[in-house]
């Protein structure tokens, strides 16, 4: 199997850590052929806090996929998540340098590098510039101008970015496994890429992708981010409220919220009288569990007096984020909701009734092969990772950020180390 035919990403999230390796194969499609979720150590709210406990849980899942897919890998994609990321629309303009007028890669690379030169603070990196639009001599519209004739050469770009040193612990906890660091995902753009479709972003859609720890937010309008932004709530909130109006330990919570949430109405036996009080609400009989701090709970208190108040929350940050944004009513197709999250009881009507937007609960799509392990939504920015970087190849999809130490892991360093003291040797008579 040919490496440059290989694409493997490792998405780095406050719940898990997956590894994924695909081939793109000779009739264009892409294959899994190895998956690894490890659950996440030394990473709160998409950001690592703790880089040996990272490393560690690092190399665990890139050994396991590894394994699985029988290849060992030496370069990977890394999804970079957390508050710290925000971002910025941003306008280009450079001459058309041909004498012909005619433009060229070279004159798409100098115009989105003119819209990159925004001010923006030292202690961010750029992750992110995404052309939009072009415009050729007053003509907009242009998704492509190379081979077009003009004098004047425009675009509109959306930049996204991240503080440098949670980009930078990033990178490092990755090369301290032995890894180069091809580039940098954005998992809000990820989640795009596998969760919605053309037709949505043209007509304008938010997309919310709730992960444990954060959520990613993006808005699209005419086939283009122009929105993207990070929260700090996630599904690790809904649990912990669980835990405190339940009175039982966090394990316990996680495992209740999933049962609630996956629990469909027809796997309740309705003549069960054990099942429910004499008012008609729902008892959950969770003794399945094998929990040793409850065996049932009221499905009514714990959806509507507990879960559901968290779920109002957070779509009002959402709706808040939607107003700064400037594009509020500019989003008929609605919400994409994404991520593990997307699972929890009541949440597509807690989204209805507080942003009137119509709602959709989007899986992951656009990949074969192992896809049973990954077909759930909580892996959208995973299989989307794989998608964008199979894309990035495209002229002018963006430019990728220049982070010192990019491209050069630990290993590199110490095979060019060697290779110079053997050379300063040989001169030694």
């Amino acid at each position: 199997m040919a490496k440059d035919r290989l694409i493997t990403i490792i998405d780095v999230g406050s719940s898990k850590i997956v590894c994924l390796i695909a081939e793109h194969t000779e009739d264009d499609t892409v294959q899994i052929i190895g998956v690894s979720s490890i659950p996440s150590r030394g990473i709160k709210k998409g950001v690592i806090v703790d880089i040996d406990q990272a490393v560690e849980v690092l190399s665990e899942s890139l050994e396991s996929a590894e394994r699985m897919a029988g290849v060992t890998v030496s370069r990977v994609w890394v999804s970079v998540n957390g508050s710290h990321i925000s971002s910025v629309n941003s306008q280009g303009v450079v001459a058309v340098s041909s004498p012909e007028g005619e433009i060229t890669p070279s004159d798409v690379g100098r115009v989105i590098e003119a819209a990159k030169a925004v001010s923006m603070p030292s202690s961010r990196e750029v992750v992110h510039v995404i052309p939009r639009t072009f415009i050729v001599d007053q003509q907009e519209g242009i998704d492509d101008p190379i081979g077009m004739s003009g004098v004047r050469l425009q675009v509109e770009t959306h930049i996204i970015s991240g503080a440098s040193t949670s980009i930078r612990n990033l990178v490092k906890s990755v090369q301290e496994v032995g890894l180069d660091v091809e580039n940098l995902i954005f998992t809000g753009l990820a989640s795009s890429e596998s969760l919605l479709t053309d037709t949505e972003k043209e007509l304008g859609v938010v997309l919310v992708d709730i992960g444990g720890g954060t959520t990613d937010l993006m808005v699209f309008h005419e086939g283009a981010p122009v929105y993207s932004s990070v929260l700090k709530l996630g599904g690790k909130n809904i649990t912990s409220d669980i835990a405190v109006g339940l009175r039982v330990p966090l394990e316990d919570a996680e495992k209740i919220k999933r049962f609630v949430s996956m629990k469909k109405p027809q796997e309740t036996n309705p003549r069960d009288e054990h099942n429910h009080r004499e008012d008609g609400d729902e008892v959950l009989d969770i003794s399945t569990l094998n929990l040793e701090s409850l065996q049932k709970v009221d499905k009514k208190f714990l959806v509507e007096g507990v879960m559901a108040p968290r779920l109002e929350e957070l779509a009002e940050e959402v709706a808040q984020e939607l107003k700064k944004s400037g594009f509020d009513g500019m989003t008929p197709a609605g919400l994409v909701i994404g991520g593990g999250v997307s699972y929890t009881a009541g949440i597509k009507k807690v989204f209805e009734d507080e942003l009137r937007l119509p709602v959709r609960l989007a899986q992951p799509s656009g990949v074969s092969g192992l896809i049973d392990e990954i077909r759930g939504a909580d892996y959208a920015a995973s299989v989307g990772s794989i998608l964008y970087a199979l894309n990035s190849s495209n002229p002018g999809r963006s430019l990728l950020p220049s982070l010192p130490g990019i491209g050069i892991s630990f290993d590199k360093v110490s095979k060019v180390k060697d290779k110079a003291l053997g050379f300063i040797k040989s001169l030694i008579p």
